[in-house]
Parts: structure tokens; C-alpha cells; sequence
């Protein structure tokens, strides 16, 4: 009795416990499979052995340590400008886009909006430009916004067709070079440069639309479709990640499922 008494935790407490277990449990995902990792990885080593040396009462190190982790973490802000503003739009629109979803499901809210991306005439776009080997990067915007990336000139209004894009990507168009930005029906930037991803696990064979598929899906909620231009394949990006699909229907499902 005496033991457990020694240990008792309150319920704040336990809930202080389990937010900072699901605080660190997000932070580890934001840095996984990053360069971020190792460096992540050595501020928890630090911050443990300043806890080991102030329950061990060594006044020296513990201060050593304490000022360092202070310092720090203004450097920190700035290590993880990246992960943080991430962070900050996975618990903005972007979850909260996820929790929307979760909550229609359930019948909790009701929305009479619907999608309005033509996913069939963009995903035959896609298969007939896998066919001939001609490379693309689609960007479709969900809840947040894109015009950060659109520079004047490369501003659009046109509406979205297969035969659209087909042209748009045909190599010796003047506007093929650089992503394309799909808003509902509509095809509102062409010529986009996106920020191309810093994770050091992405395969050897991806190039440079790969990249900046995963890169631009980990700053926002938008989805990427790349037509690989070397070996004819397709691939969808989402939440940083590629996703699976065996053929047309399923990815047209897995579109569907994300723009509702």
C-alpha cells in the first residue's frame, strides 16, 4: 500500500501524461524519415539526462544542461521553421477537413457540398499521358489554399478536360515545365515550381516531380497525381505519402474518398 500510495496520480495528472505522450507521438511523425529525426532524436537524449541529473541532485550538469535546453529553443524554432508550420497545419484545416469527413460519416453533420473535380476526365488524362510516356505533376487543392505558389503569369482559368491536360503537358507546349494547380472543375495555374521534400527515405528511382509530389502534400492538405516520364507509371500523393492504387477504379475511388 505504502508503494502505491508513493506513485498515486491524479486524473489531471494522467491527463497531463497522455497529452504529452500524444504531443511527442505527432512531433515524432512530423520528423520520420526526415534529417529532422537525428536531431529530434538528440533533444529527447538531452532533455532525459537533465531530468536523470536534477532527480540525482547534480547541480552542475543539470545547470549546464538546464541553460542549454533554454538557449535552444529559439535555435529550435528556427531548425524546425519547417515541421512546425507542418504541425500547425495538421491541427488546422486540414485535420479539421479530416474531422469533418469523420463527422458526416456519422451522420452528425449534414453538408449539401459535393465534389466538383471531374476525376474521371483527370484520370484519363493521366492514363492516356502514362501511355506515351509523357511526364506530369497535378496538384489538387483541398481546403487550403495555393495561390502562395502562383505567380501572376502563371494564373489560369480554364476548365478542367482530359484533352486540357493533355496538352497543357505535351513536351513541346510552352507550358508543360512545372506542376499545374486544379481548384474544383477549374485548372488555375500552370508553370508551378513546388517545395520538394527534405525526407531522406523517398526511393532512389523517384525524381524531382516525385519529390515535390510528397514535398507540396507535406506543407498542405492537397493531393498530387505524377505521370512518370521515364517509366510510364502513375502515382498519388497524399499526407506526404505515396498510396497504393492497382488500377483506374481503385484510384479513382481513393480520389473520390478524399475530395468529399
Amino acid at each position: 500500500m505504502v508503494f502505491w500510495d508513493t506513485f498515486k496520480f491524479s486524473i489531471v495528472e494522467v491527463i497531463d501524461l497522455l497529452l504529452v505522450a500524444f504531443l511527442l507521438y505527432y512531433l515524432y511523425k512530423l520528423v520520420k524519415g526526415t534529417v529532422a529525426i537525428n536531431i529530434f532524436t538528440g533533444i529527447v537524449i538531452i532533455y532525459l539526462i537533465f531530468k536523470l541529473t536534477q532527480a540525482l541532485q547534480m547541480p552542475l550538469l543539470s545547470g549546464i544542461l538546464g541553460g542549454f535546453i533554454n538557449v535552444g529553443m529559439f535555435a529550435l524554432i528556427v531548425v524546425f521553421q519547417q515541421e512546425i508550420r507542418k504541425f500547425l497545419l495538421m491541427l488546422g484545416s486540414s485535420n479539421f477537413g479530416r474531422r469533418r469527413r469523420f463527422l458526416k460519416q456519422l451522420r452528425f453533420l449534414k453538408s449539401d457540398t459535393k465534389n466538383e473535380t471531374n476525376i474521371h476526365a483527370l484520370v484519363d488524362a493521366c492514363e492516356q499521358m502514362a501511355t506515351t510516356k509523357t511526364g506530369a505533376l497535378i496538384v489538387i487543392e483541398r481546403n487550403n489554399n495555393l495561390d502562395f505558389l502562383i505567380a501572376h503569369d502563371h494564373r489560369t482559368s480554364i476548365t478542367l478536360s482530359s484533352s486540357i491536360i493533355q496538352s497543357i503537358f505535351f513536351k513541346n507546349s510552352p507550358l508543360h515545365d512545372g506542376a499545374i494547380i486544379i481548384e474544383k472543375n477549374s485548372i488555375k495555374a500552370t508553370r508551378i515550381a513546388l517545395p520538394v521534400t527534405e525526407q531522406a527515405n523517398v526511393p532512389q528511382r523517384f525524381g524531382l516531380r516525385h519529390r515535390a509530389a510528397i514535398g507540396i502534400t507535406e506543407k498542405t492538405d492537397a493531393l498530387a497525381i505524377v505521370v512518370s516520364e521515364e517509366r510510364g507509371e502513375l502515382s498519388y500523393a497524399r499526407d506526404g505519402a505515396f498510396i497504393s492504387f492497382n488500377d483506374k477504379e481503385e484510384l479513382l475511388k481513393c480520389l473520390e474518398s478524399d475530395l468529399n
